[in-house]
């Protein structure tokens, strides 16, 4: 899994969609404090795929976006510019192949938290992508 986030982090350094949340992107759980927008990486399944000389993984990994925004620009935007960057996307990962990085599915929500400055609404865009790899 090292080797996933390694290459993820690599495709994400200097990306627009790393500009568009202030290089803010935290694995598992963002700090309590954290500036929005910003995004959490999770790995949500690791599926081995082990079948005849193949030995794989199939893993699903889901790019939480959120946003205090109040137009629909910021989180568009966040998710444009990652769809630009990992929609169908080639990955650098020691010790693997990349058979595929699909886009599998989108949730939006939203809902009211209290910030220092009050009530807010954030929005909140869970992005999963299915990434297969095999071991080289």
């Amino acid at each position: 899994m090292d080797a996933l986030l390694t290459a993820i982090f690599s495709k994400l350094s200097g990306s627009n969609f790393s500009n568009d949340v202030g290089g803010r992107i935290f694995v598992d759980q963002a700090p309590a404090n954290a500036e929005f927008p910003y995004a959490v990486i999770n790995i949500v399944s690791d599926v081995p795929e082990n079948v005849f000389a193949k030995l794989g993984e199939s893993v699903m990994v889901q790019f939480s976006l959120f946003s205090t925004s109040t137009s629909l620009v910021e989180i568009t935007g966040m998710f444009n510019d990652l769809k630009a960057l990992f929609d169908d996307c080639s990955l650098t990962i020691t010790g693997y192949t990349l058979s595929w990085c699909r886009r599998s599915n989108l949730t939006t929500m939203a809902e009211d938290i209290t910030t220092p400055e009050g009530t807010s609404l954030c929005r909140h865009w869970a992005v999963d992508y299915e990434i297969d790899i095999e071991a080289s």
